[in-house]
């Protein structure tokens, strides 16, 4: 008959004792997922499906929230409004990618520049908002005075509906545009010299190199600030605000996040405003699916 050892039996109780420590380990992030995460992501599931002003309790309604969002001319206005202001991400990672360039350079100065540009990244954003929301008075704003010395009448920018999206654009990329040089700036001095090096002496040019040696090896990093700055746009709301308090005139720079908080919390439109938020949760995990697939679609055509 088969006896277990005592140093088997040993082992037996350490390796419990070791799958217990681990299980209390993984137990407190998963706990806090099902809490913080998971239960208000199926509850709101549950209440865009009802009546609810926040205060009462939930009452179906069957589809009646996403009738009333396909109807509501306001909602297709504040998506449209979204979509506008992503117009930023693009002009904003050419703008860091080329001073990320320049800073590269072996240039006297180059780390006081670099702070200067990652100075608004730390800052505050509301206080970044009220700034820019002063530099931007029609009257005696700091834009439309630097406008003035070459002659030009500036717009009475916040106030004007063909000119408060740009206004917001330009706010937005140059709050964050030192966030990205920075990472442009890191990716750059990881490229391997010996690549160049090669390059140059098979004849390629500065603008071959660029192409095919500088874009293909900071891909890594401009897919992951595609797709940060796709789902930070998706939620802009403090720049529109502070800025345009109203959603700007004729509602111009209302974006999808400000007018869901508008139907929650101003009008009481719990359920209204939960629909739309699953909406636009399910919009955006779309287009990050699409961007991971293009991304992935274009690792094999390099390989």
């Amino acid at each position: 008959m088969a006896t277990t050892s005592p140093y088997a039996t040993r082992r037996s109780k350490l390796h419990r004792r070791e799958h217990l420590a681990a299980a209390a380990f993984i137990a407190a992030p998963v706990l806090g997922f099902l809490i913080f995460i998971g239960y208000p992501l199926l509850f709101a599931v549950y209440a865009s499906f009802t009546k609810w002003t926040g205060l009462s309790e939930p009452v179906f309604n069957g589809l009646d929230n996403y009738v009333d969002m396909v109807n509501d001319p306001y909602f297709w206005k504040a998506m449209g409004n979204t979509v506008f202001l992503m117009i930023g991400i693009p002009i904003g990672l050419i703008i860091s990618l080329l001073l990320a360039l320049a800073l590269n350079r072996r240039m006297r100065g180059t780390t006081f520049f670099r702070t200067v540009y990652y100075v608004p990244v730390i800052s505050s954003l509301a206080a970044v908002a009220i700034l820019w929301q002063w530099a931007y008075n029609g009257d005696f704003g700091l834009v439309n005075q630097v406008l003035a010395i070459f002659g030009i009448q500036g717009p009475n920018w916040l106030q004007d509906a063909a000119w408060a999206k740009p206004a917001i654009i330009i706010m937005a990329v140059w709050k964050g545009i030192g966030f990205s040089m920075l990472l442009y700036l890191a990716a750059l001095q990881s490229v391997p010299r010996h690549l160049y090096e090669a390059a140059a002496i098979d004849g390629a040019g500065a603008f071959a190199q660029f192409r095919h040696i500088t874009i293909p090896m900071l891909r890594p990093v401009t897919f992951f600030l595609v797709v940060t700055s796709i789902i930070g746009g998706a939620q802009i709301f403090i720049e529109i605000n502070i800025m345009t308090p109203t959603g700007g005139p004729e509602f111009s720079t209302a974006s999808i996040v400000w007018y869901i908080w508008q139907k929650a919390f101003n009008y009481l439109q719990m359920g209204y405003a939960t629909a739309m938020s699953v909406v636009l949760g399910v919009l955006v995990f779309i287009v990050t699916a699409i961007q991971f697939q293009l991304n992935r679609r274009s690792e094999f055509s390099i390989e």
